[in-house]
This record gives structure tokens, C-alpha cells and sequence, in this order.
């Protein structure tokens, strides 16, 4: 995700962890569903500025799987904070286990208002957010800002779970804010020049003219589930939904799926990070 300004990061010290790099993979305690992922850094002459989750935790006798991805902009600080705190804010309120869809729409509202909040330590950057919430292999809740997407296969047909917050199709929110959105020839419109998504964490200085709330869905997870990806829009800029899940599907490995999704899109000149997870429902 770019950003249009001239920015040096040095911010990351503060949450203490730095960008993902590389491949990996895991799988339930008490199903068969399995994860992979992979992330590889962009042709951009900036530090990597994607960060991921992907990890199964037990809490109050359930089994929860926790899958994301942060693209972040001008600096990692923003996202790498969504990695340390987010899927926490979630499953720390009260209402998650009776209203997951209310408790994610908080999460997300009150991690926002932190992250502003500490703007002296995160600097000016933002960052897009995709995020799944799988409870004991059976209900799955996505959620997103940005154009970090996630994408279910269900009987080998892609279904797209999110919604790609974009300037011009949420040109009217934006300007009732007092924004604008410029369409510069050769460029990608953005957000009074600046910004190519219309939902973003963090962006203090557009944040009057942003927004930050998610759309969020949910899903069974039954026989027909293949499997979900999740990626920033590196791999999406070059690949429809339905190309991602005709090659994840071919690998019962969900690491060699996100390897390959990945090495696809560079193929394809992706320039920006490229960032994928796969989570792999049927065996």
C-alpha cells in the first residue's frame, strides 16, 4: 500500500517487533485445517511494511484460529502495532463470544483511537487491515480496511469476503468529510492526493476525511470449504480472485500455495510487498 509522501521512518522500536519476512506454517490442535504463509518484500525502495498473523491459541475451552494481514504505509509502525494488538482487543471484550461481529467492530474502532493516540511514538503512517477469526474450526469472521482481501473458495468458487475500501467508490463519504479524491493521469485516485484507499488505521493528518470502521462477514466452515486467502494488494493488483484460488487449490500444502501465489504475482511485476496467507479447510 503506497502513500504519497516524503516520510523517513524510525518508529518501530516502539511495539518492539519488526516486519514479516519469509515462509511458514501450522495447523489445529483438534481439526484438520492447516495454515500456511508467505511474504516477500516489493521492488519499492522502503523497508518492508507488511506484517502478518497466522497462529491457533486455546482460550475458555474453545480453539480460536487468528489469521491477518497488515499492509502498512509511509513506515511499519502502524502495522506492526495491528500485529501486536488487535486480534487482542477483539477477543478481549465482553461481547465476543455472544456478538463476534459486535466485538470486531469495537476492536477495531478503539485499537484506531489508540493508534492515534500515540502519534508522537507511531509517526504519521497507517495501514490497511484483513483479519479472520476462525472459532473452533466452524464459524469463520472477516473483517477488513483497506484493500487487503480475503477470499474463501468454497467447492473450488471464489467468494470475496471483503470489500476493497477504494477513493472513488467511497468518493461521497470522503467529501461529505471535507476531502476530496484527485484522479491525476497515470495514477491511482487518492485521497486528497495522498492516500489509495478511503479506510485506513492511523493517517492522522487525513483521518477527519478517512474512515476506519471494517465490513465485516461471516462464514460456515463445512464440507463444500476449500480454503481462505488472505493477502495485501500486492497479489491482488495483478490476480483476479478466482486465478488465487485455481492455484492455492492445486497444493494441499497451504505454505507451497502461499509460496506459489506469490511467486505468481511477482512473475506478473507486482512491485509492491506481497503478502499471503493460506488457510486450508479440507484436506
Amino acid at each position: 500500500m503506497e502513500r504519497l509522501c516524503c516520510f523517513n521512518n524510525t518508529y518501530s522500536k516502539f511495539v518492539g517487533v519488526r516486519a514479516s519476512y519469509g515462509s511458514g506454517n501450522g495447523r489445529s490442535n483438534h481439526g484438520s485445517v492447516k495454515y500456511g504463509f508467505n511474504l516477500v518484500k516489493g521492488k519499492a525502495n522502503h523497508p518492508m511494511e507488511d506484517f502478518h498473523v497466522a497462529k491457533f491459541i486455546e482460550t475458555k475451552g474453545h480453539e480460536i484460529g487468528l489469521f491477518a494481514i497488515y499492509d502498512g504505509h509511509l513506515g511499519d509502525s502502524v502495522p506492526a502495532y495491528l500485529q501486536k494488538n488487535l486480534f487482542s482487543n477483539i477477543l478481549k471484550d465482553e461481547d465476543f463470544w455472544t456478538d463476534p461481529n459486535r466485538s470486531i467492530s469495537k476492536a477495531y474502532e478503539r485499537t484506531d483511537e489508540a493508534i492515534l493516540s500515540h502519534t508522537p511514538d507511531l509517526g504519521r503512517g497507517g495501514s490497511t487491515a484483513v483479519t479472520a477469526v476462525l472459532i473452533n474450526g466452524r464459524k469463520l469472521w472477516i473483517a477488513n480496511v483497506g484493500d487487503s482481501r480475503g477470499v474463501l473458495s468454497k467447492r473450488g468458487q471464489a467468494i470475496q469476503m471483503t470489500v476493497d475500501h477504494e477513493p472513488n467508490t467511497e468518493r461521497g463519504s470522503i467529501e461529505n468529510r471535507g476531502g476530496f479524491v484527485s484522479n491525476m493521469p497515470g495514477d491511482v485516485p487518492r485521497v486528497n492526493g495522498q492516500l489509495a484507499v478511503s479506510r485506513a488505521f492511523g493517517d492522522k493528518s487525513l483521518k477527519t476525511h478517512l474512515r476506519s470502521d471494517p465490513d465485516i462477514r461471516n462464514a460456515d466452515i463445512d464440507t463444500d470449504t476449500d480454503l481462505l486467502i488472505l493477502a495485501s494488494d500486492g497479489l491482488w493488483k495483478v490476480m483476479e480472485n478466482q486465478e488465487a484460488v485455481d492455484i492455492a487449490i492445486k497444493f494441499r500444502d497451504p505454505q507451497k500455495a502461499a509460496k506459489q501465489l506469490t511467486a505468481e504475482a511477482l512473475i506478473r511485476e507486482s512491485k509492491d510487498d506481497i503478502s499471503c496467507v493460506v488457510v486450508r479447510f479440507r484436506r
